[in-house]
């Protein structure tokens, strides 16, 4: 089922829908201000499941969540002084950062690091939804299988994927360059991935 939601003014009554659907158990594809994403509420296990087989991903594959702000942030992940100065700068935006885990972080979203990668997305659509779920959304790539490019709308999302999602947001077209990717774990920026977000002041 795809659901158009306007991508700068979200209607709250179709917010509220979304975060209804996640509740009750929903994989969804929505936009961000790089690319498409697919997802699921992070206390969803089976949602969680059907992500890595939707995917073809082992569980050593980085499944990274969407969190609203930095306060959000630093309840599933240890945040260092160092960390929390870098992401002040850089939230809301296109990056996603690779963070020791809490306790908080379910499982089967660790790595055998016991890191794992946050995203706080400008876009308004996915910050309104998990502003108004109060906990944070998993966050994978629309990409398929195989393939090298993200799908970018809807309409893509919903040839491609068919049943295996149970809501698509169509709120436009995004990009087709996925976020920048920073570990964050120790004393120094690591640029994992280049993707959208600019690192040119961060290695300074």
């Amino acid at each position: 089922m795809i659901l158009p939601i306007h991508p700068k003014q979200p209607q709250d009554r179709l917010i509220q829908r979304v975060v209804s659907e996640l509740r009750g158990g929903a994989v969804i594809g929505y936009p961000t201000e790089t690319i498409y994403g697919i997802g699921c509420d992070i206390t969803n296990k089976k949602g969680i499941q059907r992500i890595h087989a939707i995917k073809q991903m082992g569980r050593e594959k980085l499944l990274a969540f969407v969190c609203s702000d930095l306060s959000h942030i630093s309840e599933y992940a240890r945040v260092s002084d160092f960390a929390y100065r870098v992401m002040k700068h850089l939230v809301p935006g296109p990056y996603t950062f690779v963070l020791p885990a809490s306790r908080a972080v379910p499982k089967i979203l660790e790595t055998r690091r016991k890191t794992v990668g946050i995203r706080v997305p400008e876009h308004p659509i996915p910050a309104n939804v998990v502003r108004e779920l109060g906990e944070p959304i998993v966050s994978t790539s629309a990409i398929p299988v195989g393939g090298d490019l993200p799908f970018n709308d809807a309409g893509e999302m919903d040839r491609h994927y068919g049943n295996q999602l149970d809501l698509i947001i169509d709120g436009g077209p995004c990009g087709l360059v996925p976020s920048t990717v920073l570990d964050l774990t120790g004393p120094e920026v690591i640029i994992v991935r280049q993707g959208k977000g600019p690192t040119e002041d961060l290695l300074v």
